[in-house]
């Protein structure tokens, strides 16, 4: 190797291996509907992608402190990559408690679910489109938020559904699996709206 090679910036495809990341995380959320459907088995796949998104997470992370020059800000690929980690962990914690509580998924949490799976293809849309059509990942994204909009919409009428539950125990951990459920919407939209965010940064 020539001298004057020591000294080329690495450019590794910052971009692709943050959609890789995705690619395991809607795995898993695909898996988490499975089991909001009544699919029991399909609580190990859902931790086996959460612990693979964790390795690429690690190997993003490690590509970006290499990279020279990133097609979006280091900050950003980092908070993306981050709030994509949240998504399989809240999921994760989500069935954890729900085992825990002896409370099983109902119809409500696999709407939910549903919903969540919608949102999460959106955004690796999004992100596909980043780099040639920044305005369509923008809507991308925007459309992401819908899906969690839809998501909400749904917890609100299963929540009021609640009140007619006359077992406290039932009414009490059914509310929170519906809570947690939200919250893995709301790190959907902190994903979604961290796109929109670096695209107005770029523009």
């Amino acid at each position: 190797m020539s001298p004057s090679r020591w000294f080329l910036p690495e450019t590794p495809d910052v971009l692709g291996l943050l959609r890789a990341q995705l690619a395991v995380t809607i795995e898993g959320v695909d898996a988490f509907a499975a089991w909001a459907g009544g699919d029991e088995s399909a609580v190990d796949a859902l931790r086996a992608a959460e612990r693979r998104g964790d390795t690429a997470k690690r190997t993003l992370l490690g590509a970006l402190r290499a990279a020279f020059v990133t097609p979006l800000e280091p900050e950003d690929v980092f908070t993306l990559s981050r709030g994509i980690d949240w998504i399989l962990d809240y999921a994760r914690d989500l069935v954890s408690e729900s085992e825990a509580m002896a409370s099983p998924p109902d119809p409500v949490i696999a709407e939910m679910a549903r919903r969540l799976g919608e949102a999460v293809r959106h955004i690796d849309r999004a992100l596909g489109q980043l780099a040639g059509d920044p305005e369509a990942a923008i809507e991308t994204a925007d459309a992401a938020i819908e899906s969690v909009g839809e998501l909400e919409r749904t917890y609100y009428r299963g929540m009021a559904a609640l009140l007619d539950v006359e077992d406290r125990s039932e009414r009490i951990a059914r509310r929170e699996l519906y809570r947690r459920s939200v919250r893995i919407g709301e790190a959907v939209i902190e994903v979604s709206e961290r796109i929109v965010y670096a695209v107005v940064k770029q523009s």
